[in-house]
């Protein structure tokens, strides 16, 4: 029996950051209830203006049109309200989703380089947001990247320089700056060594 294959890219995982993702969803839901209530005063307010006659139990009752609307404006609203509410809930954890994940990647990333490991670059989905960024970054890290190959491959030339001289074809005086000099060489290798680039 085949296995079904899985889309590479897709995240399984739709709270990256729960903090960030919760109150951007929080605050779009605030809006859409904000957005209900302004609808119920505003229409209250607009109807207060005028009567409205109806049958209630078999009874002629006169009212304000405001009052008589009231209880059916907030029932309206309240399923409006949850109805959108749960769209803009979904809706924002998706958006929220395709923000989230590139700034989680972002700082992986950056703990990586911060470790001298500029093998690696920065790749978001196709569909993410901050693609710019991205674009930005990994041209940033291709240059340093570029840069520390020079400079490894400078060092290995001074390296082989330095070990091609022998130390009796030059003069006493000669003999203590070519040792400093291969001192500085380790240490340049030592601090070069640290960083990765593929």
């Amino acid at each position: 029996m085949d296995k079904p294959t899985s889309r590479p890219n897709k995240r399984r995982i739709y709270f990256i950051d729960k903090s960030f993702q919760a109150k951007f969803i929080l605050k779009f839901c605030a809006l859409v209830v904000l957005g209900g209530l302004l609808t119920i005063g505003l229409l209250y307010f607009l109807a207060m203006q005028s009567t409205t006659v109806s049958f209630v139990n078999s009874r002629v009752v006169v009212r304000t049109t405001a009052d008589f609307l009231l209880p059916v404006l907030v029932q309206t609203v309240a399923v409006v309200v949850v109805v959108v509410g749960f769209a803009t809930v979904i809706v924002t954890l998706l958006v929220s989703h395709k923000i989230a994940g590139p700034l989680y990647r972002f700082k992986k990333v950056m703990t990586d380089l911060q470790e001298g490991d500029f093998s690696q670059d920065f790749r978001i989905r196709h569909l993410d947001q901050l693609q710019d960024l991205a674009g930005s970054f990994n041209e940033t890290i291709k240059k340093t990247r570029d840069k520390i190959k020079l400079l490894k491959e400078g060092l290995k030339a001074l390296e082989n320089g330095l070990n091609n001289i022998s130390e009796s074809e030059i003069s006493d005086t000669k003999r203590s700056l070519l040792s400093e000099l291969k001192k500085a060489s380790e240490e340049l290798n030592k601090s070069i060594r640290y960083f990765k680039t593929g």
